[in-house]
C-alpha cells in the first residue's frame, strides 16, 4: 500500500456530508475589512457545526482559496480535527481555475468513500467571491469548459453549487458561472456570520436527513435572511 492510498476518514460508519468552502481572498477582500469578517465567520461555521452531534460526524469540510494563487488551505477533514488558518487578502481572483480544482478535489474524495464504503449525501460547494473571474471571460476557451462543468455537475446531481457575491461583485457574471436553477445571492453588508450560521443549521439539517431525502433549508433572503437575490 502507498502513501496515497492511506487515506484515513473519520468516522466511516457515518454517511458524509461533504462541504467545499470557496473562497476569494483577493486584494479587494480587504475593502470594508471583508477578510476579517471572512475569517469570523469561517470560525463561527466551526463552532455552530461542533455543537450539532450528528452534523460533528457527518460534515467533511474542505477550504480552497483564490486570489494571488489557488490554495487548498485545509483538505478534507472532520470538523474537529478543522483548524481555520488566518486567510490574507492579496492578488487577482482567478476563481475558472479555482472551480476546476474544487471539482478535481471533490471528484478525489467521491472516489475515497467509495473506495472505503462509505456513504455520502451530495456534496456542497459554497463560493464566496466580491469580484469576478481575473482568469476567463465570458466565451473563451476555459469559461466554456468551466461553465459546462459547473452546469453539467449540478444538473447530474454530482454537487450543489451555491455563489454568494460581496460587496461589489459582478452579480450578472456569477449568475452565467451559476447553475440555471440557483441563483446567486448577494450578500447583505455585513451579514458574514448570519450567513456562516445559516449554512451551519444547513449543514445540520442535511446531516440530520435519510439519504435521498428532500430538506427545506431556511430562506436565506428572507426578511431576517442574510442575502438577497438581485433582480436588475
Amino acid at each position: 500500500m502507498t502513501l496515497e492510498d492511506m487515506v484515513e476518514i473519520a468516522y466511516p460508519q457515518q454517511p458524509h456530508c461533504p462541504t467545499i468552502l470557496l473562497l476569494d481572498i483577493s486584494g479587494s477582500m480587504v475593502v470594508g475589512d471583508k477578510i476579517s469578517q471572512l475569517n469570523s465567520g469561517i470560525q463561527t461555521f466551526k463552532e455552530e457545526i461542533e455543537k450539532d452531534e450528528l452534523a460533528r460526524k457527518r460534515v467533511d469540510l474542505c477550504v480552497v482559496s483564490f486570489g494571488k494563487k489557488v490554495e487548498v488551505v485545509q483538505e478534507f477533514t472532520a470538523i474537529e480535527d478543522f483548524n481555520p488558518v488566518e486567510l490574507s487578502a492579496d492578488g487577482l481572483t482567478p476563481m475558472g481555475d479555482a472551480i476546476d480544482k474544487t471539482l478535481e478535489i471533490l471528484e478525489k474524495r467521491k472516489d475515497e468513500y467509495k473506495k472505503e464504503g462509505i456513504d455520502y449525501y451530495r456534496p456542497w460547494i459554497f463560493m464566496i467571491t466580491d469580484g469576478e473571474p481575473t482568469d476567463m471571460q465570458e466565451g473563451d476557451d476555459k469559461w466554456n469548459e468551466i461553465i459546462s462543468k459547473v452546469h453539467r455537475g449540478e444538473e447530474e446531481s454530482r454537487f450543489l453549487f451555491f455563489a454568494v457575491g460581496v460587496d461589489s461583485a459582478d452579480m450578472e457574471t456569477l449568475k452565467k458561472i451559476s447553475p440555471p436553477e440557483r441563483k446567486p445571492i448577494k450578500l447583505k453588508e455585513n451579514h458574514f456570520k448570519e450567513m456562516f450560521v445559516w449554512l451551519s443549521r444547513s449543514q445540520a439539517k442535511v446531516s440530520a436527513s435519510n439519504m435521498g431525502e428532500q430538506v427545506v433549508l431556511e430562506d436565506p433572503v428572507g426578511e431576517t435572511g442574510w442575502g438577497e437575490i438581485p433582480t436588475i
